[in-house]
C-alpha cells in the first residue's frame, strides 16, 4: 500500500481513541532474514526465538534465553553489511526485566571477542512490564553483526530483536602480494590463499580471497654465468 496519510477510527461509535503508540517503517525487518547464535540456552528458549516476528506470548513459547553466564550476550548476523536506522527491542512482559535491561546493543564489522567489542549504539533502560518494547535510532552505524551483551553474570533475554537499515554498498579492494620464496609459489597457491585467509580471519570478517593472476615462475638470466635461475 503506498500513501501519505495514515488513519485510526472507529466507525460507528461514540467513544474515546486511546493510542500508546504508531510506528512505521519504510523498510523490512533485517532481522527476520538473519541467522542468530547465543552461547547457551535456557530451556527450549533458542536464540531463533528472538526474531520469530513475535513480540509479545508466552515466554518459552516466544522468547531467547541464555543459560547463566558470566556475561550473557546474543549475536544477529544480518549475512550482509547495512546502515543502521532503528533497532527495536522487547523484554519479556512478566518481570524480570534485569534480564535485559542495561544491555548494550554493539554494531560492527568484526567477531573480536564474539562480536561484542563492536562499537555500541545504545544501552537498554527504561522497560517496565507495561512498556516492555524500546527503539533506538543508531545514526547510521554499519555493520553485518547486531550483538546484544549484558554486562555481569545472569541470564539475557530476548522476546524480540528488529532491526531497521540500509543496504551499504561496499568496495572491493586489490592486495598486489610479492613472493620471495624457495618454494615453488605457482604449485602451493591453493594453499598460500587458505592460509592468507585463515590468518585474515582472525581480524576481518565478511571476506574473500581469490587471485586475479596466480604465481608463476619466472625466468632470470644471470649475467655472470649465462645460466638461468627459476625463481
Amino acid at each position: 500500500m503506498v500513501g501519505r496519510y495514515i488513519n485510526l477510527f472507529m466507525a460507528g461509535l461514540t467513544d474515546y481513541l486511546s493510542i500508546g503508540e504508531v510506528e512505521v517503517y519504510d523498510t523490512e525487518n533485517l532481522a527476520r532474514k538473519g541467522t542468530v547464535i547465543q552461547p547457551s540456552t535456557y530451556n527450549t528458549r533458542v536464540a531463533e526465538k528472538a526474531i520469530d516476528g513475535i513480540r509479545y506470548g508466552s515466554v518459552d513459547a516466544c522468547c531467547s534465553s541464555t543459560g547463566l553466564e558470566a556475561t550473557p550476550w546474543w549475536r544477529l548476523d544480518l549475512l550482509d553489511y547495512y546502515g543502521m536506522i532503528t533497532i527495536i527491542i522487547t523484554a519479556r512482559s512478566d518481570g524480570y526485566l534485569e534480564e535485559t535491561n542495561g544491555a548494550e546493543i554493539r554494531i560492527g564489522d568484526s567477531l573480536e571477542n564474539n562480536g561484542n567489542n563492536n562499537p555500541i549504539c545504545a544501552v537498554v533502560s527504561g522497560l517496565t512490564a507495561s512498556a516492555s518494547t524500546v527503539s533506538y535510532a543508531c545514526d547510521g552505524m554499519e555493520g553485518r553483526y547486531v550483538n546484544v551483551i549484558l554486562p555481569g553474570p545472569g541470564y539475557l533475554t530476548l522476546c524480540e530483536m528488529e532491526v531497521y537499515g540500509k543496504s551499504v554498498l561496499r568496495k572491493k579492494n586489490i592486495l598486489r602480494l610479492k613472493f620471495l620464496s624457495r618454494v615453488d609459489a605457482a604449485a602451493l597457491s591453493d594453499k598460500i590463499l587458505s592460509q592468507l585467509q585463515s590468518a585474515l580471519s582472525l581480524y576481518i570478517s565478511d571476506f574473500n580471497l581469490s587471485w586475479t593472476q596466480r604465481p608463476y615462475k619466472e625466468k632470470v638470466k644471470q649475467q655472470n654465468t649465462g645460466k638461468y635461475k627459476i625463481i
